[in-house]
């Protein structure tokens, strides 16, 4: 199979179809994956890109030829497959690239009851095994089932936060042509007032993996123009975007003004600390630090760790936390087996909005306090060398830390981290400070240097 360390990343699995994953490789990485794993069964799902039905069922013989039988539980968000790994108890794997332009595709995997594989936890061997090749195992060849899972995931996420009580809510939701397009009809539903006091206005429900009308990444505000439009135009409560996988989730309020993913996170923080006092609550380095503060001016116990799901899902195992939150728009619950969904945490928004008979804007500004930059990409040719730069021009005049990247800390409390991608071959910068002035200038002073 040879050298697949550019498609391997930290938590997953990313390329280029056919030029880098293509179903050859599919099928090695399914029989690494069921010899690495272990277990009698597997579930795997797919978004709907062009090229995602061929590699599931590459994975899905590679799987088989290791004896092991195969759920195909078809097209399903990302949350979706964390969903069925843990009701059914076994590890699985979902074929996605996210928010990535459409001629990528990926694999997320995890192990039974959703734990993660990422490089420290199992990525690592199965990239090896794949690349030396496993040969099939002695036996009989394992079973492929087809199973439909749409209609218990939306049953238990409905289970997990009443929305019956609510005040009468329009959202405008889009989809982005992405998988919330499937998802969100089936745990929302589409009738005006129906069985839920909502009404949806759907944007881009059509399920088309070359996202004919805009990227399906909302992480870039660019790429929200025409929910902002759609939330102003028809006096919407709230709206609502999901990426292409629809396990992130972003939010916009009645003004049309996108609601920082980290008020979100601390928004749906206190929600779950009610529920269960002095928990610890999970949030990445890049989250504002109203996230932590919040969270001990609300009894519980904030643990900072790196940005990735497979490391916050770990951390989440270790601590016992019953939430997490990330800049990115992932949000994990200890009641969704740890594992993240953007659909949970919209209901929380929407439940919370719902019993609240102020604007979002007004809701969520208790929980907005410093000025971000959100995330500032910039393509370097060399991201190394580009960082040490930054860390020289920061040297004894900040506190610096090396947890994921480089974080810098200034005595005024301001603060920016600086990352490398791990999907794509962009530094990342996010920046935060007292106000929007001073993280203009820091995010600007910073840029300077990386783009030299």
């Amino acid at each position: 199979m040879g050298d697949l360390g550019d498609i391997f990343k930290a938590y997953d699995v990313r390329g280029v179809f056919p030029d880098t994953l293509d179903a050859a490789t599919a099928r090695a990485i399914g029989a690494a994956f069921a010899r690495t794993v272990g277990g009698p069964s597997a579930v795997v799902a797919y978004d709907m890109r062009p090229s995602s039905p061929e590699l599931a069922a590459a994975f899905a013989e590679g799987v088989t030829g290791q004896g092991v039988d195969v759920v195909m539980a078809g097209l399903g968000s990302t949350d979706m497959l964390y969903f069925a790994a843990g009701r059914l108890d076994m590890p699985g794997a979902m074929f996605t690239a996210s928010h990535n332009p459409a001629r990528y595709n990926g694999i997320k995997m995890c192990r039974a009851g959703a734990s993660p594989v990422g490089s420290e936890s199992g990525l690592a061997e199965i990239r090896a095994l794949a690349e030396r090749g496993v040969p099939e195992a002695e036996g009989p060849r394992g079973s492929v089932t087809e199973r439909d899972l749409l209609t218990d995931y939306a049953r238990y996420l409905r289970s997990l936060v009443d929305l019956s009580g609510s005040r009468p809510l329009r959202a405008v939701v889009d989809a982005g042509n992405g998988m919330g397009g499937y998802t969100v009809p089936a745990v929302l539903g589409t009738e005006r007032l129906g069985e839920l006091p909502l009404a949806i206005d759907p944007l881009y429900f059509e399920l088309d993996g070359t996202f004919p009308n805009h990227p399906a990444n909302p992480l870039d505000y660019d790429n929200l123009v025409d929910l902002q439009a759609r939330v102003r135009e028809t006096g919407a409560d709230i709206g609502l975007a999901f990426d292409g996988d629809a396990d992130r989730c972003f939010v916009v309020d009645e003004r049309g003004e996108p609601v920082p993913p980290s008020a979100i996170t601390a928004l749906v923080a206190v929600q779950e600390l009610a529920k269960e006092p002095g928990s610890s609550v999970i949030h990445n380095l890049i989250t504002s630090q109203s996230v932590p503060e919040i969270v001990r001016e609300h009894g519980g116990e904030p643990v900072r760790t790196r940005v990735g799901h497979s490391f916050i899902k770990a951390t989440m195992a270790e601590t016992g936390a019953i939430f997490g939150g990330e800049h990115s728009a992932h949000y994990y619950f200890r009641d969704f087996w740890r594992a993240d969904t953007g659909m949970l945490a919209a209901m929380h928004v929407l439940r919370v909005l719902g019993s609240d008979p102020r604007p979002l804007s007004e809701i969520t500004a208790e929980y907005t306090r410093y000025a971000a930059s959100g995330e500032v990409n910039s393509e370097v040719a060399d991201q190394q060398g580009r960082m040490e730069a930054v860390e020289r021009a920061y040297a004894g005049a900040a506190e610096v830390d090396h947890l994921d990247g480089l974080s810098v800390t200034l005595a005024d409390g301001s603060w920016f981290n600086l990352r490398a991608s791990n999907t794509e071959p962009l530094l990342r910068l996010n920046v935060e400070a007292a106000d929007s002035a001073a993280m203009a200038k820091l995010r600007d002073d910073v840029l300077a240097i990386v783009r030299a």
